[in-house]
């Protein structure tokens, strides 16, 4: 099991945190995702290690972006 953390901007309710993880749900691989609206902290479980670039484009598409390294 793997575990990715990402920072993520520009989330302010619910509905941002439900998008967000709807759509990283979507990455091949990602078998869990917690969203943290406050801190904006996205923690992606995958059974192997997951490609960030997908994550970052995933969060993208749902309307925000990870900010950080």
């Amino acid at each position: 099991m793997s575990t990715a953390t990402f920072t993520v901007s520009g989330m302010t309710c619910g509905h941002c945190v439900s998008s967000v993880t709807e759509e990283v749900s979507e990455v091949a691989g990602v078998t869990d995702v917690a969203v943290e609206l406050a801190s904006g902290l996205v923690t992606v479980t995958s059974a192997q290690p997951v490609d960030p670039d997908a994550v970052r484009a995933a969060v993208v598409e749902a309307g925000y972006e990870v900010v950080g390294a």
